[in-house]
């Protein structure tokens, strides 16, 4: 599943005209559009990994966060092990439950068959590298797409730029060819279903290569057909690599700018999330169940107001010990779909933000640390929310011209009232995310 970022790869890694170095403007962030929650929010479900009444757990939980979309892993490998002989009852029955439960989905299709593979025959992973004929592949794809038409949208392969899923080493034309076949077969048989690009790891960076897969993409003209663009911006912390460097809002801004220029039917992050795992330490640092909640509610403030379409944070359920280690706990849900605390703070976070919010203007603000994060944004009733959050230096902001407020706690969702008799109000700041409302 994932692997994080190697900090100083990512942040040496430059993309000519495509990624420009710069200075984060401030980190006071004014979202592009409203956003709508069970629009813009969606998981990672591995609900194969399930039995029915288990995956139903899961949903009724999904659907009480007042949620809708849902990304779902297909491996061709499992689906179709031998040529024409596909084992459609367990995919029969998920579809027909996401589809009771007027549930949205994405589906994607990885992993070489094993009639299909361009792995040399001494290979035992045969199913990480791409097919030998990319048309049966696209097949695949339109037969699956014929046979599900309540799916509604169909991802073409899962992390290209990344040798864990191309073998020997990933390929940009290689991967070209794979997604326009596949493009054609999905229009052909599934008309006005949206298609979306393979979720690329991080920012497409291609180990050992000094370009990223989806600047090479842009030059062979894959990505202005009318696809979405996706991919997974991990980071060790929900605002950068680097303690303090922002390169997440750096590097999310200029990409997504960079993908609007080129007219990219939407710009959706297929994954993205962090662990609760207890060690050993693999690749990211132990942050345990508390840190999970928090960093989760610290990046979805970002990532509504950075230019994203949609985002899919990674996972929606705990996985058993087919997973690594780390992989086992990136959930919302614990193994037994019990809610975990990313879940009660992610709840409470709905809630406290109602399920509608439009772009506003900031408060006016003063002594305030030099590392404070905020989003202003306003309801449909004329309520201001003012998201914030400091990093390691906590402290103190003023905001002028507010008397009262209410300021709440999504992590333990508590609220309290603030006031001021002079018009300004004096708050607390740590590294947890914090909501003022205000009329």
């Amino acid at each position: 599943m994932k692997m994080i970022c190697q900090r100083m790869v990512c942040l040496l890694l430059v993309l000519a005209g495509f990624w420009v170095p710069a200075a984060v403007a401030g980190t006071q962030l004014v979202a592009p559009r409203p956003v709508v929650w069970k629009d813009f929010l969606g998981v990672n479900a591995h609900f194969l990994w399930f039995s029915p009444s288990q995956y139903q757990r899961q949903l009724d939980l999904l659907r009480a966060l007042g949620l809708q979309w849902v990304r779902v892993d297909l491996h061709w490998d499992r689906l179709e092990p031998a040529e024409g002989r596909f084992d459609f009852q367990p995919l029969d029955q998920l579809v027909n439950t996401l589809a009771d439960d007027r549930i949205k989905s994405v589906f994607y299709l990885v992993g070489s068959a094993p009639f299909a593979t361009s792995a040399p025959f001494f290979a035992s992973n045969k199913d990480q590298y791409p097919p030998a004929d990319v048309q049966q592949f696209a097949d695949a794809m339109g037969q699956l797409a014929e046979r599900y038409p309540a799916v509604n949208a169909w991802q073409v392969w899962n992390e290209p730029n990344l040798p864990a899923f191309w073998q020997p080493l990933p390929s940009p034309a290689g991967y070209r060819n794979l997604l326009a076949a596949t493009e054609q077969e999905l229009h052909r048989m599934a008309p006005g279903k949206t298609v979306v690009v393979g979720g690329m790891a991080y920012y497409s960076q291609m180990p050992g290569r000094g370009d990223l897969m989806l600047e090479d993409l842009a030059r062979l003209g894959a990505l202005g057909n009318g696809v979405v663009v996706a991919y997974h911006p991990y980071s060790q912390t929900p605002e950068s690599d680097q303690p303090g460097a922002n390169d997440f809002i750096l590097r999310a801004r200029q990409v997504n700018q960079a993908l609007r220029g080129m007219h990219v039917a939407g710009i959706w992050a297929t994954e993205w999330g962090w662990s609760s795992y207890a060690g050993p330490v693999e690749e990211q640092p132990i942050i345990g169940v508390s840190g999970q909640a928090d960093y989760l509610l610290r990046r979805l403030a970002l990532m509504s107001a950075l230019d994203y379409d949609r985002v899919f944070l990674f996972a929606l359920s705990d996985l058993d010990q087919r997973a690594s280690v780390r992989d086992r706990s990136y959930g919302l849900l614990d193994l037994a779909g019990n809610p975990k605390p990313a879940y009660v703070a992610l709840q409470n976070f709905l809630r406290m933000t109602g399920p509608v919010l439009d772009p506003d203007s900031p408060p006016a603000i003063s002594n305030a640390p030099a590392d404070l994060y905020s989003v202003a944004w306003r309801k449909p009733d004329g309520t201001h929310v003012w998201m914030y959050w400091g990093g390691q230096q906590g402290g103190s902001v003023d905001v002028a011209g507010i008397t009262s407020a209410s300021l709440c706690r999504p992590m333990s969702g508590a609220c309290r009232t603030v006031d001021s008799g002079n018009g300004s109000l004096h708050l607390p700041v740590s590294d947890h995310l914090k909501l003022l409302e205000w009329r």
